[in-house]
């Protein structure tokens, strides 16, 4: 056991800061895709409840098709069929060497649109599960839109809508995972690291496991305050 966390420490012969920084890029990551995803979730659910039928159709692709494929295959898309993209364009203009894309830039947008995907449906449920007086209520007191979005719509469609945002928080979460495989160096690439240079593989996966329960359990506490607080002034039945 003395040895374990000798080797976790932040000794001259642990890896501490190497789990640590890798624990911070988890972090940065998954925050910049759930805000990507938050903002094509948004939209999403926006072109579903426009009334119009081009874009509700546009949406339902989108949510159908990024919500039935591999999480990794887009990944993948992203940034080896991207990667490729680019260095063929690179070739059109002269540049005779292999472009390849940022890691964490592309990491954020395929797990953001990803999580967009979900976002999407969780919003939209958020908003019809406002009671339809309020909103009528609103309106017959000469509430303009913006101001009834403010006041009605916004807050009452995140009150229904953030235990599904939690949730898909927790799926980016883990997901941000997946991104390793662009070299990117957070958790579970700074794990394989550690494993592979010092051949105790059970050691370090031991380690990742904690870390990923460690964020997985603070951050959903802090969406469970959040929920907390969206239900004062609630009635409960």
């Amino acid at each position: 056991m003395a040895a374990y966390f000798t080797l976790i420490g932040f000794g001259p012969n642990g890896w501490g800061w190497q789990l640590a920084q890798a624990t911070f890029m988890t972090l940065a990551v998954s925050a910049s895709a759930f805000a990507t995803g938050l903002v094509f979730g948004t939209l999403g659910a926006w072109a579903k409840l426009s009334g119009s039928s081009l874009a509700a159709a546009a949406a339902s692709v989108y949510t159908t098709v990024l919500r039935g494929i591999p999480d990794l295959l887009v990944v993948y898309l992203f940034y080896f069929g991207g990667s490729q993209v680019m260095t063929s364009i690179g070739h059109l203009l002269g540049h005779g060497g292999f472009l390849g894309l940022n890691g964490f830039m592309v990491g954020t947008l395929a797990v953001g649109i990803v999580s967009g995907a979900y976002q999407t449906e969780v919003i939209r449920g958020g908003y019809d599960a406002v009671p339809r007086g309020e909103i009528e209520a609103a309106r017959a007191v000469g509430m303009g839109r913006l101001l009834m979005l403010r006041r009605i719509i916004a807050p009452r469609t995140l009150r229904f809508a953030l235990p599904g945002i939690g949730n898909v928080w927790q799926q980016v979460l883990k997901e941000s995972a997946l991104i390793s495989v662009t070299g990117l160096v957070e958790i579970m690439r700074q794990i394989h690291i550690g494993a592979g240079s010092t051949r105790l593989p059970f050691d370090f996966y031991v380690t990742g496991f904690a870390l990923y329960l460690m964020l997985t359990t603070l951050t959903g506490q802090v969406f469970r305050l959040a929920e907390g607080r969206t239900l004062r002034g609630e009635r409960l039945a």
